[in-house]
């Protein structure tokens, strides 16, 4: 990675490291979009490469509409706090390792940042003991999202699951496909050029599935098949948003293929949304599935141990799906 300029380093040490974040460089009434978070023209996102038409989200899906409204406007009014209190659950403060307040994605790996902040929760029972140390203006609101999502997500993987010839899904199993969740309120403050950078840059996640509840802002594309060509996935009131993760992928042995996507920034308004990212518990091991590989097909990944895959994801920037080399044979 080149060396960054001076100016550049200054932001970098009021975002990153004072933990201002993205938040609290717009607050301070920036007009144009720093160096530091300027795409090289290639890898923006350009009008003669958006398709003209959408992805359906899922509706009906069972999470009452009312636990949806509560939790993004939870997120808003997290990020509406004041820098002190938000500051309290930067990494390195906060008072638990279950819940942290981050910007970009490694502002360490990448040489241009993303234009978001974001606050995670690890959500699964034992990270739940921590929910007393959790901020007080959005914890219940994560938490009634996860337990009421928790059916969908068990539904949809009991579908895809089937398709690959699983007849049931046991604790051992269950804890391989959500041992792990993690729920993000995403924040993507509007920015002064929305076209000379990335809310999020084109990537795949690492889950087995990836359920997200958009606000009414938008802002989601996702690769089509293609070309390089985007579709424009519109925010549908009360719907969420599915994606096939990389894990899904693997154990399919490419049956099932993980979704890349990327945020564009909003030159007007604010934006959050609230991802649940549904991971395999960290000693989890995982590869393509016996009931795939039953009839002699060879495997084209090697099995992975879930925490290894996450630390390495986790070590560079967003790269499309270049992190499924990771587990590639």
């Amino acid at each position: 990675m080149a060396p960054r300029n001076p100016n550049s380093e200054k932001i970098l040490d009021f975002v990153v490291n004072k933990g201002n974040g993205i938040k609290g460089l717009v607050d301070t009434g920036i007009e144009t979009v720093p160096d530091l978070y300027i795409l090289p023209i290639e890898e923006r996102l350009l009008p003669n490469n958006i398709l003209p038409y959408d992805s359906i989200p899922i509706i009906n899906h069972g999470v009452p509409l009312h636990v949806l409204d509560a939790v993004k406007e939870a997120a808003y009014r997290f990020f509406g706090l004041p820098y002190e209190e938000r500051n309290k659950y930067w990494a390195g403060n906060s008072p638990t390792d279950t819940v942290t307040l981050k910007t970009s994605f490694v502002p360490q790996a990448e040489a241009v940042l993303e234009w978001k902040d974001y606050l995670s929760f690890r959500c699964s029972p034992r990270d739940l003991e921590s929910f007393p140390l959790w901020p007080p203006v959005c914890r219940d609101e994560v938490v009634e999202y996860m337990e009421s999502a928790k059916s969908v997500i068990r539904k949809l993987l009991e579908v895809l699951l089937e398709g690959l010839k699983v007849k049931q899904i046991d604790k051992a199993r269950e804890y391989t496909l959500m041992g792990s969740p993690i729920v993000n309120l995403m924040y993507y403050p509007h920015c002064p050029n929305p076209d000379f950078t990335a809310g999020v840059r084109p990537h795949s996640d690492i889950s087995t599935l990836t359920v997200l509840l958009q606000d009414d802002n938008g802002g989601l594309y996702v690769r089509a098949t293609e070309n390089d060509s985007w579709i424009h996935v519109l925010p549908i009131n009360g719907a969420l948003v599915i994606n096939i993760g990389d894990i899904l992928q693997i154990m399919s042995n490419d049956r099932y293929k993980s979704i890349e996507h990327r945020v564009v920034a909003n030159r007007s308004k604010d934006r959050v949304s609230v991802p649940i990212f549904v991971n395999p518990g960290p000693d989890a091991v995982f590869g393509p599935l016996p009931e795939v590989l039953e009839s002699g097909e060879q495997p084209l990944y090697k099995e992975v141990v879930f925490s290894d895959y996450f630390k390495y994801f986790f070590s560079k920037k967003h790269d499309g799906k270049k992190s499924m080399d990771f587990a590639r044979i």
